[in-house]
């Protein structure tokens, strides 16, 4: 994650004082879903590859592990609906000293309960964004990034600059994003 949006530092700052004194302070949450229905091109079981066609109906191959226990059962032309759902929760750390960080990404699978080929992908993102400097005077707050880099943010709404004094350079704040891709089959 290169950005840290301007929605969600605005979010951050309106939905919790950060002068509490507890560790962790839940700031915001926004999630969106993306939902589209294609069919099988191709199987290759012995591979465990499948192609599906793009929604720009150009051929999209899939490398699947040896999890896709139901791969057997599928056939070119069958129907693919796949949902995926994105979520990202802003939480702020208001102990001073933390460290820009990102976790390593981690998928668990889930097999669909019947035989029909299709299942579920959970994947978990952990970036914290350390708070280097804030300007009250001139609405913006510095974040610095795991890799380095500093990301000045300039404050807009009323609400949120009300609350700027409180923010202390040192303070993290972490985003953890989910993604669950839902993929289910038919004939």
């Amino acid at each position: 994650m290169k950005r840290l949006h301007l929605l969600a530092l605005a979010s951050l700052l309106t939905t919790a004082s950060l002068a509490a004194h507890a560790e962790e302070i839940p700031l915001n949450s926004e999630a969106s879903t993306e939902h589209f229905q294609t069919r099988v091109l191709a199987v290759d079981s012995p591979k465990h590859q499948v192609t599906i066609e793009g929604l720009d109906k150009r051929p999209v191959p899939f490398q699947l592990t040896d999890q896709a226990k139901a791969l057997h059962n599928l056939k070119v032309g069958d129907k693919v609906d796949i949902r995926v759902t994105r979520s990202i929760d802003y939480v702020l750390d208001t102990d001073i000293g933390g460290k820009p960080a990102v976790s390593n990404d981690t998928w668990t699978n889930r097999a669909s309960p019947d035989n029909l080929p299709g299942g579920e992908m959970y994947r978990t993102i952990k970036v914290t964004l350390k708070v280097t400097r804030v300007d009250v005077t001139n609405k913006q707050v510095v974040l610095l990034h795991p890799d380095g880099n500093e990301q000045v943010v300039t404050v807009v709404d009323p609400k949120v600059v009300a609350h700027l004094q409180d923010l202390r350079a040192g303070q993290t704040v972490e985003a953890t994003q989910t993604e669950v891709l839902k993929v289910e089959t038919s004939r």
